[in-house]
């Protein structure tokens, strides 16, 4: 049986590679829209996070997703992906 490849991504706060089932998707829409994409198949520039509460503090602490997604990532968006870390 031939052995699939397992997509990984790199999350912009760790640096770290993995698998995508390991992170989340925030997507800046070409509206200029934020959003928590949950499929993995929102159409717009995106950015992967660990899924981990301590690696979402970082992001917030180094505004790290504003320069990632070229936008100003507004507090209600943090308690978003919060709330879909839980």
């Amino acid at each position: 049986m031939k052995i699939r490849k397992i997509p990984l991504r790199t999350c912009v706060v760790t640096k770290e590679k993995l698998p995508k089932q390991e992170l989340l998707r925030i997507v800046r829409t070409p509206d200029g829209e934020i959003k928590v994409d949950h499929t993995g198949k929102l159409n717009g520039r995106g950015a992967y996070i660990k899924k981990d509460p301590s690696t979402l503090e970082k992001a917030k602490k180094s505004k790290v997703l504003a320069r990632y997604l070229e936008v100003e990532v507004p507090e209600s968006v943090y308690d978003e992906i919060a709330k879909a870390l839980s």
